[in-house]
Order: structure tokens, then C-alpha cells, then sequence
């Protein structure tokens, strides 16, 4: 008998919803990268903004900061329950399987930050998947108390800084804004004006060092989600939606709940209604931690119940393109934005709200090269790339092709 080859989730399997939900979470992914594109988000963590883009920052802090990478994690851990349980039925070794997906997602992550870009999340979700393995076998039951654990830590060494004393605090925030001041200059001549070789040497040496140091604690969010994910997967929420949607509804109600207070004490912390003094910052982080995950949860549990609707189905159908090939509209996205604000030598020199205007005339061109290419092509060109390098044989590309020996038919992982 002959070995079946390991091969993707054909066309026909795929959950159009998760497509969706992942094309929508990539649009508010890039909203929130695009100040990194364009300024120096590295070295200014708290830009004073006036005018509209003062507004324009409110209402990101309060509804899309911390909201959509939260998104995207919650659908990798979804993402790989799906891809190993698919692999298990057709009794392929999924540990080693899954194994080499996360090495190839690592490999590109870090071509990703070194030549590129610092704001990189692949290898984040590279190295935090090999700790989801650990996870695969346990019952739904214990990834909750494993998620919300992990919730708990997280957001307790976020609230850390409150328990040091005032003055102390006082210090602390003058060292690193007298930090930032002093690279500040620096920083943007090497954006504006280094050339490419030096530009990513300066990067390296600049903004490595805080990345590597920021992994750790990273990790404790990010698995949370994974695993959050990973229990749907094993629920089988979003294969049979009719099905849990008393579960959902539940959910959905109680993210809106929670959301309201947390989203409004965001928003008289960030506008200075309630003042807390040296521990200001601190308190907008919190807030917008807490409020990423609650609406995190209300924004995918209201797709996920429009989404029942034919209506919403059409009108939000185009999100899925771009959801499909995720990995290449988002490196696309650096690409693009690299090329413009550094290549075009308009870093530091736009706004808040024309960087939201140049980053939604972006994605809507992204969505429609997705609907193109996704109507000739089985997966995106990065996606085709990431498979080819999971499976170890080349992917077939074209709809058409058709694979000539049997053995090779989609196994549906």
C-alpha cells in the first residue's frame, strides 16, 4: 500500500466564516501598525496628538488597539486544531507535521523583523505554537483554566508598576522619556536618510534588544488566546454554528457587558477625566489590555452571528478573500508601507489620519488583488509557500491542476 502525502484543506472545506472574521482582523491589524509605518511609534510610546488625529487616536485606543491581534491569535489556536485533527484522521504524525509549519512561520518572521520591520508578530506565534502542542491532548475544560490563568498573570505583571511608589515611578518615567528624547533625533535621520544596509544594522542594534526582552512576557497573552481558540476547535463551535449558539449568544452578551465599563474608563483615563498622576499610562495600558479581550470576544461572536445571515454573508464575502491569503496581505502590508513612507521619503512626514487613509486605500486594493487571485489560485502566493515548506513537496497552484497520482488527492488538512 502506498503512503498518502500529507497535502492543505481543500477549497471546499473551508469555513468561509473563518476566512472572514481573519480578513477583518487583518484590517484592524494593519490600523494599528500603520503609526509604526510612518513614525517613530518605537521611540515616541505616547505621541501627543491634536485636532482630529487627538479623535482619531481615541477612538483606536478604545476600539481597535489590542482588539485585532487578539483576533488573529484566538484563530491560530483555531487554526491548529483544525490542521491537526485533519492530519490525525488520516494518521500522519502531526507533532512533526505541525512542527516543521511553525519553523517555516518562524523562518519567516525573522527575515520579517530583521529586514524589515520591528512590529513582526510571526515569530511571536512561531514560538508560542510549540507551547500550544503541549496542549493538543487535554480536555476543553482545562484550556480554560489554563486560558484564564494565563489571563490572570499577564494582566497582574501589567498592573506590577502600581504597587511602586510614587516618586519612585516619577524617576522611572524621567529616565526613559529623557531616553527617548536623546535617540529620538537619531532614530528618525537613520529612517529617513541611512542606507539600506546601515539602516538595518542601526535596527538591529536599536530595537532588537527591547523585542527579545518584551518575548517572555508576550507570551503569557498570546498563548491565552491560542488556547481560547484551540477550545472552540475542540467544541466544534464554528463547524456547526446552529449548534452553540446559545453558547455564543452567551458570549456575546457578556463580552458587550464587560466591554461598556472598560471601554468608557479607557476613555476618561485617556482623556485625562480621571487622572491617577505618574500612574496615568499605566492605567490606559491596563484598560486597554482588559478591553482587547472582551471585544475581541463581542467582535467575533457578532460576525460570527451576522454571518448567519445571506445579506451579510455577500456583503462581507470580500473580507475573505483577503482572510485567505492572510500571511501575504500582511507582509504585503510592510512591503507596501516600507516602500512608500521610507523608499518615497515621507516618514515622519504624515499624520495619524492620513496614515488611516493611505492604510484603508491599501486594504481595499489588497481585497481586490485577493478576489483575483484567490478566483485563479488555490492559496496565496506566501500561503502556497508555507504549505509547500510544511508538507515537503511542492504545492499544486492552479485550480486547475489537478494532481496526477491519486495517492496525491487533498487530505483535507
Amino acid at each position: 500500500m502506498m503512503e498518502m502525502k500529507s497535502a492543505p484543506i481543500s477549497n471546499s472545506e473551508r469555513i468561509v466564516t473563518i476566512d472572514i472574521i481573519r480578513g477583518f482582523a487583518l484590517l484592524g491589524i494593519f490600523l494599528v501598525n500603520m503609526p509604526a509605518f510612518h513614525s517613530p511609534a518605537f521611540m515616541v510610546s505616547y505621541p501627543d496628538y491634536s485636532g482630529v488625529n487627538y479623535w482619531l487616536d481615541l477612538l483606536f485606543q478604545m476600539f481597535v488597539q489590542t482588539k485585532f491581534y487578539t483576533i488573529f491569535s484566538f484563530l491560530f489556536g483555531l487554526g491548529f486544531y483544525i490542521f491537526m485533527s485533519r492530519a490525525e484522521q488520516k494518521g500522519l504524525k502531526i507533532n512533526r507535521l505541525f512542527s516543521r509549519r511553525l519553523f517555516a512561520l518562524l523562518l519567516f518572521g525573522a527575515l520579517h523583523i530583521v529586514f524589515l520591520w520591528y512590529g513582526d508578530i510571526l515569530h511571536t506565534y512561531a514560538i508560542t505554537g510549540f507551547l500550544l502542542l503541549l496542549f493538543y491532548k487535554r480536555k476543553p475544560k482545562t484550556l480554560l483554566i489554563w486560558a484564564f490563568s494565563l489571563l490572570f498573570i499577564f494582566h497582574a505583571l501589567i498592573s506590577a508598576p502600581f504597587l511602586i511608589p510614587a516618586t519612585e515611578m516619577e524617576s522611572i518615567a524621567a529616565g526613559l522619556d529623557q531616553e527617548e528624547a536623546a535617540k529620538l533625533g537619531e532614530y528618525v535621520d537613520m529612517y529617513e536618510n541611512a542606507p539600506y544596509l546601515e539602516w538595518v544594522s542601526y535596527r538591529l542594534q536599536t530595537e532588537m534588544g527591547r523585542l527579545l526582552a518584551n518575548l517572555p512576557f508576550a507570551l503569557f497573552n498570546i498563548l491565552a488566546l491560542f488556547l481560547f481558540g484551540l477550545y472552540a476547535g475542540k467544541r466544534g463551535v464554528f463547524k456547526d454554528v446552529s449548534a452553540h449558539l446559545p453558547m455564543i449568544k452567551k458570549v456575546w452578551w457578556t463580552a458587550l457587558i464587560l466591554s461598556i465599563p472598560l471601554v468608557t474608563f479607557l476613555a476618561l483615563y485617556k482623556m485625562d477625566v480621571i487622572d491617577v498622576g505618574v500612574y496615568q499610562q499605566n492605567a490606559i495600558y491596563l484598560f486597554t489590555s482588559l478591553s482587547g479581550l472582551t471585544l475581541c470576544f463581542f467582535y467575533i461572536s457578532s460576525l460570527t452571528l451576522m454571518l448567519r445571515r445571506e445579506f451579510w454573508q455577500r456583503f462581507l464575502r470580500p473580507l475573505g478573500y483577503t482572510g485567505q491569503m492572510a500571511l501575504t496581505n500582511y507582509l504585503l502590508q510592510t512591503f507596501i508601507s516600507v516602500g512608500i513612507f521610507l523608499g518615497l521619503n515621507f516618514y515622519g512626514k504624515v499624520s495619524l489620519a492620513t496614515g488611516t487613509l493611505i492604510c484603508l486605500v491599501i486594504y481595499a486594493a489588497q481585497t481586490l488583488f485577493s478576489y483575483v487571485w484567490m478566483k485563479n489560485f488555490r492559496f496565496g502566493p506566501f500561503e502556497w509557500l508555507w504549505r509547500t515548506m510544511t508538507y515537503g513537496y511542492i504545492q499544486s497552484m492552479k485550480k486547475e491542476e489537478k494532481l496526477s497520482n491519486s495517492n496525491r488527492q487533498d487530505t483535507g488538512v
